[in-house]
């Protein structure tokens, strides 16, 4: 018998659709005096490199049939994998039956993800399900106390080394390491083809339901230093964070993800030029204008205070100008769509500057979910794509709200859904001049929102508070009239809310007592 802890590699199968670093790989092996096992393009492949291959078909003596759906799905190839080399009885099943074993397996799976990303038909997508593929790894990782199994060509050069290093051998520890890797690789796998059939059967909560992501990085630390942390990418494209190459500055934190995915989700909102400055998840100032200088200059007088050590993100290409003005206040992350060579230059001063460009902005009205976990579980729901537009609106008081101010109101309505609820949101021509966020009551949201609309007025040495002349919005309905009663006080025209409180008739005539307009939307946007 062989020892199960230390196994020489006689024997390789390889069938692979990424051949990246294949013929390294191969070239090793051959010179090793491994006999190499191949099928279709792999054995191609592999030959064009100069390295003998033995078809898989020669080796069991049945020839691929099905349009090649069978091919390695035979007792001569599952034997050599699954026969375990430290048991007499299965040796002897081997001998009996002609099985010769196999000792490395490298195999990486059809792209459905891939073929389902670029658009193509339901048929296709079917053809691209591996069969084969995910039960060549699936055996050869249960049997690894004998067999190497090599999902990834990221890992060709491990095995390369220990087999350098062990005569030809894998380490049990390497070998268990793949195995897990294996694993994941195939529960991936299925969880992308059972989202997909999901999706196909407009079942948007199936009895089970599967993530799986990959990982993109290790972090120093998590939300805070006690606490472990790593990133994981789906096959979710939506651009954003995850999508993102990073041009400069230092490694992103679990804080700096969290709070430039909300700051990008949110100026993917509009249309217009728009700045969003973010701070712990919260915006402290968003704004839209006739450029991104303009609307940044505009954001940032919403709160400067807040804004320092904050994040920026804007829906178009940050260009010199714009980049200029944002290297004089102390930033986190900035991230867009593109960066100009201009402001690359610029920014480069700032060494520690996380800088990203995500290649395009993400559609907000697209389909899609979010996830929070909980104790023993999770929540899933439907990503909020919901947007009002004056049709949606319903005018509840005496005076109905002026073109401006509807502009406004949507615009306000807008940044709330951004905003961690109880949310409170003043705007003035297309900026924000006050946000409440994340209070336990609403009119406490009210209060804190324009007391800092009135400490941006002084900062900016204004007479009068920010709020004066502007429009206010609530995520959800006023509960009393006290929230809408301390916004009148801060000087607003004009109110968006959803409405839906049984003292809505109290909050109305309050809004008639202060000649107010109100505007009911139907919906509400709690972030939690």
């Amino acid at each position: 018998m062989t020892d199960p802890k230390k196994n020489k590699i006689t024997r390789a199968l390889i069938s692979v659709s990424d051949k990246d670093n294949l013929a390294k790989l191969g070239t090793f092996l051959s010179e090793s005096g491994v006999e190499i096992l191949s099928t279709g393009g792999s054995a191609k492949a592999l030959r064009d490199a100069g390295i003998t291959v033995k078809e898989v078909g020669d080796h069991t003596g049945f020839p691929e049939i099905m349009d090649g759906r069978v091919k390695t799905l035979h007792p001569k190839i599952h034997g050599g994998i699954l026969a375990r080399r430290s048991d007499a009885a299965h040796l002897a099943a081997m001998a009996e039956h002609a099985i010769d074993p196999i000792d490395l397996v490298v195999v990486n799976l059809y792209p459905f993800e891939e073929t389902v990303a670029g658009g193509a038909d339901f048929d296709t997508c079917i053809e691209n399900i591996d069969i084969g593929g995910p039960s060549l790894i699936r055996a050869a990782a249960k049997n690894h106390e004998s067999i190497t199994v090599v999902t990834d060509p990221q890992d060709y050069d491990a095995v390369i080394t220990a087999m350098t290093e062990n005569d030809g051998a894998t380490t049990p520890e390497l070998r268990r390491q793949l195995a897990a890797r294996a694993y994941a690789k195939t529960a991936a796998y299925d969880a992308a083809i059972g989202s997909w059939f999901a999706e196909q059967t407009d079942d948007p909560f199936p009895q089970r339901h599967t993530l799986a992501g990959t990982r993109a990085q290790v972090m120093r630390y998590g939300e805070n230093p006690h606490q472990a942390a790593a990133f994981y990418r789906t096959a979710d494209n939506r651009p954003g964070v995850a999508t993102a190459n990073q041009l400069q500055g230092k490694e992103l934190s679990y804080n700096n993800l969290n709070d430039t995915d909300a700051a990008f989700e949110l100026v993917a909102e509009f249309s217009d030029p728009a700045v969003a400055i973010i701070k712990h998840a919260n915006p402290c100032g968003v704004a839209i204008g006739s450029s991104i200088s303009n609307a940044y200059t505009r954001a940032l007088k919403c709160d400067p205070v807040s804004a320092f050590g904050g994040i920026i993100a804007l829906n178009r290409e940050l260009d010199a100008t714009a980049a200029e003005q944002m290297a004089e206040l102390f930033l986190e992350v900035i991230i867009a769509p593109k960066i100009s060579e201009g402001a690359r230059e610029i920014l480069a001063a700032k060494k520690n500057l996380r800088v990203l460009a995500t290649g395009g902005m993400p559609a907000a009205d697209a389909p899609g979910t979010t996830l929070k976990m909980l104790a023993g579980g999770y929540l899933l729901q439907s990503r909020d794509a919901a947007h009002v537009t004056p049709a949606d609106l319903k005018t509840a008081t005496k005076r109905a709200p002026s073109d401006q101010e509807l502009t406004d109101l949507i615009f306000a309505f807008t940044v709330c859904k951004h905003v961690k609820s109880n949310a409170i949101v003043y705007a003035k021509a297309g900026a924000t001049v006050g946000i409440g966020a994340g209070q336990m009551s609403r009119v406490d949201s009210c209060r804190i929102a324009a007391q800092k609309a009135m400490d941006a007025a002084e900062a900016a040495g204004e007479s009068e508070p920010l709020t004066k002349g502007s429009v206010v919005a609530s995520d959800a309905f006023f509960p009393f009239a006290d929230g809408l009663l301390t916004a009148a006080a801060a000087g607003v025209t004009a109110v968006i809310q959803p409405g839906g409180s049984i003292r809505d008739d109290e909050v109305i005539a309050a809004a008639d007592d202060n000649d107010l307009a109100m505007v009911l939307t139907g919906i509400r946007h709690f972030r939690h």
